[in-house]
């Protein structure tokens, strides 16, 4: 839901038509609790029948839509309508994602047993990779350090040491030697981490299907739904990926994606 809210609002900056942002969203946004308490219709239709056909601007999006939808209440937290403009795009994004998280591993934590303990661990590496991205793509930007910090998740294995020192790092050997404490993260940043063959998210998707299929290894718990929906998105990502050198001519490359099973 996250990002068909930041595809909706770059689509309005760019005066995009409501269909041509409709065929854009992600299918998978489940049901919103109406203000009255009962299940609404999923979020690509409710913009459509409702709402986002009218949307002419950002502020109009932000009164009409956003306030109505789940994400409604981390808006009004972390968010204002002076926000939704084309610079603060990514920075929403990554607001908005600090805020789900938190929010949901709160969740995880009331429903307890072991649905707790497998999500801790997911969502822990979620944060995680969260901070480590949001510190490298912001290296050679004009964010201060202020900023990035606020875009940090307050959990996870890097939290709050490694996170204080991610917020220092002005270089990549800083980020790295930040992280090098975290044996699982180690060499996400040596040289070899940083070349077109395997990217740091290629590290991070490997250590997320590890987690997803532990997910497995134990009974009576809801955490298993989840894993199994993030595996089968490696899976759409690993169809795509073959699909894609097999368009470009690059067969020798097809084995280069990550196995679940």
């Amino acid at each position: 839901m996250i990002d068909n809210i930041i595809l909706v609002i770059t689509g309005t900056l760019h005066n995009r038509s409501s269909e041509e942002l409709l065929e854009k969203c992600h299918p998978l946004d489940g049901p919103y609790r109406a203000s009255d308490g009962h299940l609404g219709s999923p979020i690509v239709p409710y913009f459509c029948q409702a709402t986002l056909c009218a949307v002419t601007s950002t502020s109009e999006l932000y009164r009409t839509v956003l306030v109505d939808t789940p994400l409604g209440p981390y808006f009004g937290d972390c968010l204002s309508i002076e926000d939704l403009d084309e610079v603060n795009v990514e920075i929403i994004r990554n607001t908005l994602y600090k805020a789900y998280l938190e929010d949901f591993n709160s969740f995880c934590k009331k429903v307890g047993g072991g649905t707790a303990e497998v999500m801790n661990d997911i969502l822990q590496l979620e944060a995680d990779r969260r901070a480590i991205n949001i510190t490298v793509n912001s290296l050679d930007t004009d964010m201060d350090l202020k900023s990035r910090e606020k875009l940090y998740p307050t959990m996870g294995l890097l939290y709050p040491e490694g996170t204080s020192r991610l917020i220092k790092a002005t270089d990549i050997d800083a980020v790295r030697s930040a992280i090098d404490a975290f044996p699982d993260y180690r060499g996400l940043l040596n040289d070899s981490g940083l070349d077109e063959d395997k990217t740091i998210e290629d590290s991070f998707f490997e250590l997320e299907v590890n987690l997803n299929r532990l997910a497995f290894e134990q009974q009576f718990h809801f955490g298993m739904y989840y894993a199994f929906v993030k595996l089968k998105e490696q899976e759409i990502r690993n169809i795509v990926w073959i699909a894609e050198c097999i368009s470009q001519d690059q067969r020798g490359r097809i084995n280069q994606y990550v196995p679940i099973f």
